[in-house]
């Protein structure tokens, strides 16, 4: 009896498990849903994502159509403009000058703007950021909503995706399309290394908010 491949989307979960649950174990987010944090440190992560967000749809916009990267492309789900909604609401009109990127968010936004020449790479950091938003990050809007009483328009709208609707259908549709990929098997496995290295870049992220745990426990 022969055995059929598993489909893509099943070898590239698979192959990134560990890195994926690396990532949630991070300090930072267990003090943050602890509710340990002032509205200010949650901020922080926020401006984080502001910066890495930017990157990657600005490269999305690039690649809308690319054969490879196209496929992803979906302008509903573009975080900037909810990301100035939380921004503005976190830390009012002139939010622009209280944030700047680490130098982990600097070598993250640095590989994700690379991608632009490198469309599988492309696919790599988009799978890496919006599965996990669409996925574990549902779990931590609502747990901010708790912990600060944000609601909508501002606060926790990063993790809101009203315009695509169902999330289980979209993330269904989004594996049909991972294991229809117009690539071939090496360039497969290239995608799954970069997934791990982004996966590592996001963690790196994540370790540097340490420091505003420490500075908020010590205060």
């Amino acid at each position: 009896m022969i055995m059929s491949e598993p489909p893509f989307s099943e070898v590239l979960r698979n192959a990134t498990w560990s890195n994926h649950e690396s990532a949630e174990d991070e300090g930072y987010l267990k003090v943050l849903m602890e509710g340990r944090l002032s509205r200010e440190a949650y901020g922080e992560m926020v401006a984080q994502h502001y910066f890495a967000y930017v990157a990657l749809d600005t490269v999305s916009e690039t690649l809308a159509e690319d054969p490879v990267a196209g496929p992803f492309v979906f302008p509903a789900l573009y975080r900037e403009p909810a990301l100035v909604r939380d921004l503005e609401t976190i830390y009012g009109a002139e939010w622009r000058s209280r944030i700047e990127p680490s130098e982990p968010t600097r070598r993250l936004v640095a590989r994700i703007e690379q991608t632009a020449a490198w469309p599988g790479g492309y696919v790599a950091h988009h799978y890496t950021r919006y599965m996990g938003d669409l996925s574990g990050g549902q779990f931590i809007r609502m747990e901010l909503q708790k912990i600060y009483g944000y609601q909508r328009d501002g606060g926790v709208d990063f993790y809101l995706f009203d315009e695509i609707g169902s999330l289980p259908r979209f993330k269904n549709e989004y594996r049909a399309r991972l294991d229809a990929l117009a690539a071939d098997e090496a360039e497969k496995q290239r995608i799954i290394e970069e997934t791990r290295l982004a996966y590592r870049l996001n963690t790196e992220v994540l370790a540097d908010l340490g420091r505003v745990v420490r500075a908020e426990l010590a205060a």
